[in-house]
Order: structure tokens, then sequence, then C-alpha cells
């Protein structure tokens, strides 16, 4: 392939939890446990990528791949309120050192959907002091990322306001059922077509991007004042295209489930203002087909 930057990064991305294993101190592996849990499948040892992280690193670079970004598992590094892990954080260090030595630079994401379960169990990103919070934890793992060019905040942002907006549609499916209910054999079924049918309906919560994108800014500021890394954070891209007669709607829907998320970098800050107000006067007119 030619035409490529020079320090073009071609590479691999996985999140902690999918990949680890027993990450029994998050809020999905609680999710994914209860009786009526909508997914299939529990993730429990995962393909142990905590303990083979650098077998995977090596497949990557035999693969001719230059970079991979993997994540910081917060659920791990503090897994109660106040609680910092210093082993688990040098356990991300080493991974960040096994990159550099098969020449893949590393990109890090300091939050790839999954919570403390503290965290979540308290309100999550809705508490009064998330910020400060998550602005708390990336100055405990910054000596890890002393070496690190590139930082991600939060993963897909967007797919977490689409997740609030489904979880306030039907909670049963998201949360499982209360404790101490009968498993009745197929409650778990029910849950995972209450989930699908809620999706089929759902637009992204604007209360929680709003919130989020605080949070954002604040930890880039932290990154930017502790490390050298650059820092942003990863949008879930859409393929929305208009059809005629319905421009307006396409642009009402590509801010709500992208647009607002992408312009959330150096310099647009005003730019979002002034369009907020346009964005608002067309959400409040009626749809028309």
């Amino acid at each position: 392939m030619t035409g490529l930057r020079e320090d073009f990064l071609w590479g691999a991305s996985t999140s902690p939890h999918q990949i680890e294993g027993n990450n029994v101190n998050a809020d999905w592996w609680a999710t994914e446990n209860a009786p009526t849990s909508p997914f299939p499948d529990r993730s429990g040892d995962a393909v142990d990528s905590y303990h083979r992280y650098a077998e995977d690193m090596r497949l990557l670079a035999d693969a001719g791949l230059n970079a991979y970004r993997f994540g910081f598992e917060w659920a791990r590094i503090e897994p109660a309120d106040g609680h910092f892990s210093r082993a688990e954080r040098d356990h991300y260090r080493r991974m960040v050192d096994t990159a550099h030595e098969l020449g893949l630079a590393p990109v890090v994401t300091l939050q790839h959907f999954t919570l403390p379960r503290w965290f979540a169990e308290s309100g999550g990103w809705r508490r009064p002091d998330a910020a400060d919070r998550f602005a708390r934890y990336i100055e405990f793992v910054s000596t890890a990322l002393r070496d690190v060019d590139w930082v991600c905040t939060i993963n897909e942002p967007n797919m977490l306001a689409v997740f609030a907006s489904v979880q306030e549609a039907c909670p049963s499916a998201m949360m499982g059922q209360q404790a101490g209910e009968a498993d009745t054999g197929q409650a778990g079924g029910q849950a995972a077509t209450e989930l699908a049918t809620a999706l089929a309906a759902v637009r992204p919560d604007q209360a929680l991007g709003d919130t989020l994108a605080k949070v954002h800014r604040r930890a880039v500021e932290v990154v930017r004042a502790t490390t050298n890394a650059k820092a942003g954070w990863t949008v879930a891209q859409q393929s929305f295209t208009p059809t005629p007669g319905n421009e307006e709607v396409f642009e009402r829907v590509h801010h709500d489930w992208e647009g607002f998320y992408r312009r959330l970098r150096p310099g647009a800050r005003r730019r979002h203002h002034r369009e907020a107000l346009r964005r608002q006067r067309l959400r409040d007119r009626p749809l028309h087909r």
C-alpha cells in the first residue's frame, strides 16, 4: 500500500473486559452474571489476555502491525472507592513496556465501557463528582503513561449515551432481575428480546452526552498536565445518509448520534455553542414525512 505517511499507525484494538478475563469488580461482570442477563455468554476467563498479553502483542507485531490500542481497566486499578492498586498499575505499565519492546506504539484507553462496580452503583457518570473521580484515577495511572504518545480518555461515548437510554427504557433487560427473584428459565431470553426492542427505537441520551463531554475535557487536562501524550476520545461512527426531503431530520440525528461527539476538539468549543442553539431549534420542529 502506498500513499501513507511514514508515521501512520496501523494496528489492532481491544478492550480489557472482553479479553482479559475475570474482571470481577466491574459493573458489566455483575450484569452478565445476573440470572436474567441479556448477554448470551459470560466473559469468564475470556482469552486470558491478562496473563497472555505478550503472546497477543507478538502476534500483532508478527503480522506487520505497528500499533496496539489496549485499555487500562479502572475496575482493577481502583476496585474500591479510594483504594488504588499499585500492583495493577505496574501490570499495565509492563504492557506498555512490552509494546515498545515489540515495536508497537501503545495507544492506551482509560475507560472502555466498563466501570468499577462501586462507581456504577453509586450513580456512575451521573454522579456530581464523576469528573473528579475519573481525574483522580488518571492522576494515579499517569506514571504508567510516561512514554505513551496516544491516550483515549473514553471509548465511544456516544454508545454510552445509547446504553443509558436503553437502560432507562428497559432497566430489567440491562440490569438483570432483582436479587432474590426466581429464575423462570426463560428470563434471560425475555431480557434479550426486551433489549433488542429498546435498541430499535433508542436515541442517545443527550444529557449524559453533555456530562461525558465535561468529564472528557477534565480528563484531557489531567493527561496533558501529567504526561506528554496526545489525548482524545474515540467515537463510534455511523453510516447515516439523508433521503430527499429529510435533510433537517438527518442533521438532527447525525448530531445526536455522532456530530456532537466529533466536535469536542480544541478550537471547536465556541462553534459548538453557536450550533447548539440552531440544533435545538431543529429539534423542536415537528417531523414531517
